[in-house]
C-alpha cells in the first residue's frame, strides 16, 4: 500500500467517526428537544387543571368575569347578575370590609347576597338567610365524549317558553330560576302529546371551560320515563362538542338526583355549602323563585 492509500483510508475512517459523532449529537439533540416538548406539555396540562379547579371552587366569580361578562353588575370588587337573571354574587375569598361594602352598596339595604358556594365570610351585620349542604360533580374529562343521538322529543327553548319554563319550576322547585335565567345558556325542554313543557333543564354557571348543567325538572306524572336522563345527555354532547367540561350541583340529601347523575357518568368532586346572607339596613328585598 502507498503513503497516498495509506492517507486515504484514515481520511475515510476521520469521516465516518465524524459522521458517526453528527449522527449521535443530532439523536442527543432531537431527544432533548423531545424531552422539552413532554415536559412543556406536562406543564399545559397542569396549567389546564389548575385553572378548571380554581374555577370549579369559584364558579360564580369566574362565570362573571368571563362568559357571563356580559350579564354583570359590579362594584368593586363585589359582583352579581343582573336583576331577573340569576341572584347569585361573587367576592374574593379573602374580602376585606371594602369589598363587602362593595356588595352591600351593589344590591341595595336589606338585599339576598345569594354566595353560592363560596367560602367568604361575611360581616356581623350580615344576617344568615339560608345554608344548604351540597356535592358538586363533574364529568371526567379523560372519559370518551358523550355521543350525540337525535331525539325529536327534546326541543330548545326560548324566550317565548319563558311562561311555561316559569309554571314548571313553580311546580316543581328545582333551584332559583327567573324571567331572564335562559339568557344564561342553552335550555331544552320535552313537551307532551298536548304541547305541555312536563321536563326542562339547562346551562347556568359558565365558568371559562366549564358549563354547568341547572334546573333539571320533570312534571310528577312524567316522572319515570327518563326524562331528565335524556336531557342531561343532551346538555353534556353539547357542552363537550364545544370542548367543554360539563358539571353540576345537587343538594346532599337528594338521593335520587345524586344516583341519576352517577349513572350518566357524573363523579363527585367534593362537597359545597350554599349560603345567603341579607345585606344591612331595613329595606327587605329577597326575591322569591
Amino acid at each position: 500500500m502507498t503513503t497516498t492509500d495509506h492517507d486515504q483510508d484514515q481520511d475515510q475512517d476521520q469521516d465516518r467517526d465524524q459522521g458517526r459523532d453528527q449522527d449521535q449529537g443530532r439523536d442527543q439533540d432531537q431527544g432533548r428537544d423531545q424531552g422539552r416538548d413532554q415536559d412543556q406539555g406536562h406543564d399545559r396540562a397542569r396549567a389546564h387543571d389548575d385553572a378548571l379547579d380554581a374555577a370549579l371552587d369559584d364558579p360564580v366569580g369566574h362565570a362573571l368575569r368571563g362568559p357571563h361578562a356580559h350579564l354583570a353588575r359590579r362594584l368593586g370588587a363585589a359582583a352579581t347578575y343582573l336583576p331577573d337573571v340569576a341572584t347569585f354574587a361573587a367576592l374574593p375569598a379573602d374580602a376585606g370590609p371594602a369589598a363587602w361594602a362593595d356588595l352591600a352598596a351593589l344590591l341595595g339595604p336589606g338585599s339576598l347576597a345569594d354566595l353560592f358556594s363560596s367560602s367568604a365570610t361575611p360581616p356581623d351585620d350580615w344576617e344568615p338567610v339560608f345554608s344548604l349542604d351540597g356535592l358538586q360533580l363533574t364529568l371526567p374529562a379523560n372519559r370518551a365524549p358523550s355521543q350525540p343521538q337525535d331525539d325529536p322529543r327534546i326541543v330548545e327553548l326560548g324566550a317565548a317558553d319563558v311562561p311555561d319554563m316559569l309554571a314548571l319550576v313553580a311546580r316543581t322547585r328545582p333551584g332559583p330560576f327567573w324571567p331572564r335565567t335562559h339568557e344564561l345558556g342553552t335550555y331544552l325542554g320535552v313537551r307532551d302529546e298536548a304541547g305541555a313543557l312536563v321536563a326542562l333543564a339547562g346551562e347556568r354557571l359558565r365558568p371559562p371551560g366549564l358549563t354547568e348543567i341547572s334546573a333539571v325538572c320533570t312534571t310528577p306524572e312524567a316522572r319515570g320515563h327518563g326524562q331528565a336522563a335524556r336531557l342531561v345527555r343532551a346538555l353534556a354532547v353539547r357542552i363537550e362538542a364545544r370542548g367543554e367540561l360539563p358539571f353540576l350541583h345537587v343538594a346532599k340529601d337528594n338521593t335520587a338526583a345524586l344516583a341519576l347523575y352517577e349513572r350518566l357518568g357524573f363523579e363527585v368532586r367534593g362537597p359545597v355549602t350554599f349560603r345567603g346572607f341579607r345585606t344591612p339596613g331595613d329595606e327587605r328585598n329577597t326575591p322569591q323563585p
